[in-house]
């Protein structure tokens, strides 16, 4: 036993040897201060960030990680630590806590002026942090603090770095701007959570390296102690939290099975929502099915209180298919007037069935009443019949601010009287402008094309005059900026 400890303690004295103490200390004070670069690259960072988040792309927060420079000051912050360095931890922690503030502000900004505002999967990811999340910020920090000491530091370490950064700052700053604080409080836990982790990480690994200032057993000793305590002050919360991720996902599972078992294999389940905040648990699910069950509620219940261990309340909405086309039009229809009567209840199926897409394909956002779902095209439908659909969503969910995304059909040519053009007719290009996010390109004679080039730009849609002339006015899709380039 003693040999193989005398092995271990010469080969550190080997490894330390090779280590560049003073170079390394010397690029760490170098890239973990603030300056005109990192304020730049931080809000560069931040907007990409909030973009990707936004669109719910994991290539683009990606981008935004290629380019943090978050991880200069936290590895400053880690290396002050290890050699009791003040004035290195205060410099490193200005940076940090600096750059921080500008992300989480510029992120806001941003999401204060864009018209996406959905919590999408990608922010939704970072308001529920666990013991995973732990994980990726501490082995994150071993490769962070590793590549620095051997002198390797640089891309794919910074990424590593803003991996656990960058993207809950981001979302903090979209809860602020939304005023969504289960968001913003959600991502700040993660955002401390992997803020100390990497910190401390970095200390250990530095200590391990030999980073140290004529510390006593006696401090070294504290030293591990404080780091060990913080790691399960964090770890203990976020592992009750992966827990009941974890219980959630499997709760969820077995209702989607005992769904399938208790109505049979020919049963396609459209919708399945499971609230954990109530109590009971509250099942809602929607079935298409050829054969009605009356009593089907009632047996998933009594299934899931026994697998689960704990009440749960089931309500499922059951459409007949393979009926024919005219009973389907009239459960259709029923499904309208009930959207009519309970806006609040089944919203995201109703204007599923409405809009003729999948449930999965209609986007909510509960807190900020918004609802969003592009609708598929209908024989003979023109902009004006979506309109219309739009208007009917909206007065069956009072408070909610429903947004129908019509096919790309072309305005074409808009009736002109006395050089006006029909107001009806432009407005509903301009609604569809908006919603379709597109430019219009006019054409025709010279009057009605100026009268409506104001009315449009006036609603903040871009125009452009295209080639063509006549005694109406014809309107045409186009690419914002296309025209310029």
């Amino acid at each position: 036993m003693r040999d193989w400890i005398a092995t271990l303690r010469r080969k550190r004295v080997a490894i330390l040897a090779g280590v560049d103490h003073q170079g390394v200390m010397a690029h760490v004070r170098a890239e973990s201060g603030w300056d005109g670069r990192y304020v730049f690259m931080t809000l560069v960072s931040a907007a990409i960030a909030i973009l990707g988040l936004l669109l719910s792309s994991p290539a683009v927060v990606i981008g935004a990680m290629l380019i943090s420079p978050l991880m200069g000051p936290i590895i400053g912050l880690g290396f002050g630590l290890a050699t009791i360095d003040a004035r290195e931890i205060r410099l490193s922690a200005a940076a940090l806590v600096g750059g921080s503030l500008l992300a989480v502000g510029f992120a806001a900004a941003i999401v204060l002026v864009s018209p996406l505002q959905n919590v999408t999967p990608e922010l939704a990811a970072r308001t529920r942090p666990n013991l995973f999340d732990q994980a990726v910020a501490l082995f994150s920090a071993l490769a962070g603090a590793y590549a620095t000491v051997r002198g390797r530091a640089g891309t794919v370490v910074g990424v590593a770095i803003a991996t656990a950064l960058m993207p809950p700052l981001a979302t903090i700053g979209f809860g602020l701007a939304t005023r969504n604080a289960t968001a913003a409080l959600g991502a700040s836990l993660l955002f401390v959570t992997n803020l100390v982790t990497i910190a401390a990480t970095v200390a250990v690994m530095a200590r391990l390296y030999g980073f140290a200032r004529d510390l006593s057993p006696r401090q070294t000793l504290f030293q591990s102690f404080v780091v060990l305590a913080a790691f399960l002050a964090l770890a203990v919360p976020l592992g009750f939290s992966l827990k009941k991720v974890a219980w959630e996902g499997n709760a969820t599972r077995l209702a989607r099975e005992v769904i399938a078992a208790e109505f049979g294999d020919k049963v396609r389940l459209s919708q399945l929502d499971l609230d954990f905040a109530q109590s009971p648990l509250a099942l809602r699910a929607t079935v298409f099915t050829p054969v009605y069950r009356a009593r089907a509620p009632r047996a998933i219940a009594a299934r899931l209180k026994a697998l689960l261990g704990q009440p749960v309340t089931v309500a499922i909405e059951q459409y007949r298919v393979g009926l024919g086309a005219a009973a389907e039009a009239a459960q259709l229809a029923e499904a309208q007037r009930r959207a009519a009567v309970d806006p609040s209840d089944g919203l995201a199926e109703r204007i599923a069935l409405i809009a003729g897409v999948a449930p999965d394909q209609v986007l909510l956002d509960r807190e900020a009443h918004r609802a969003e779902v592009r609708a598929q095209p209908l024989p003979g439908a023109g902009l004006a019949t979506y309109r219309a659909l739009e208007a009917r969503l909206s007065a069956s969910a009072p408070g909610w601010q429903v947004w129908l995304i019509p096919p790309p059909i072309a305005p074409g040519v808009i009736e002109v009287t006395d050089d006006a053009p029909d107001p009806a007719a432009l407005g509903t290009a301009i609604w569809a402008a908006k919603r379709l996010n597109l430019a219009l390109a006019l054409s025709g004679a010279e009057d009605p094309v100026a009268a409506a080039e104001a009315a449009i730009t006036a609603e903040g849609v871009a125009t452009r005059r295209a080639p063509g002339r006549g005694r109406g006015l014809t309107l045409a899709w186009e690419v914002p900026g296309a025209a310029g380039e």
